[in-house]
């Protein structure tokens, strides 16, 4: 069981993977941000499929998406909680992205994600990942402009 120390140093370093992700993301670069998953890693994006199981089919996906974005990609992470043992932990936030698509669509849209870790080799990997964006229950439709 995790004490308050090795709980604290466990955030800690969930907390410097996250920055490191997102470096990675800002980067757009498909390689350095799949190897903050685990190999079985299981994904809830807000593009179909309803999942993504493993990496090589979440790396798929990671891939199309940056290929839809021109120029530098805007991550900001709001409200980002992180909570950890020894073995396993998660995160939650409110991630704002910007940009601008090849077809010169501006990117400007709020998602929320929950990420559960597990320390694997003395490494925390991402083992699940659920993104999503809140909807219109009359018309079915997702909220993308909803601001915090």
């Amino acid at each position: 069981m995790a004490n308050e120390n090795s709980m604290a140093s466990n955030e800690a370093e969930i907390r410097k993977v996250i920055d490191d992700w997102a470096t990675a993301f800002r980067a757009k670069d498909v390689d350095r941000i799949m190897s903050f998953y685990t190999p079985d890693v299981v994904a809830f994006d807000i593009v179909p499929p309803l999942q993504y199981r493993g990496a090589q089919a979440y790396m798929q996906d990671w891939a199309q998406m940056l290929a839809m974005c021109d120029g530098p990609i805007g991550l900001e992470m709001y409200e980002l909680t992180v909570t950890a043992g020894d073995e396993a932990g998660f995160c939650h936030c409110l991630n704002h992205f910007t940009g601008k698509q090849t077809n010169g669509k501006e990117i400007d849209l709020w998602l929320r994600a929950t990420v559960c870790y597990r320390k694997i080799n003395g490494r925390w990997l991402a083992a699940h990942e659920h993104v999503s964006v809140p909807i219109d229950m009359e018309s079915g439709k997702a909220l993308l402009d909803l601001r915090p």
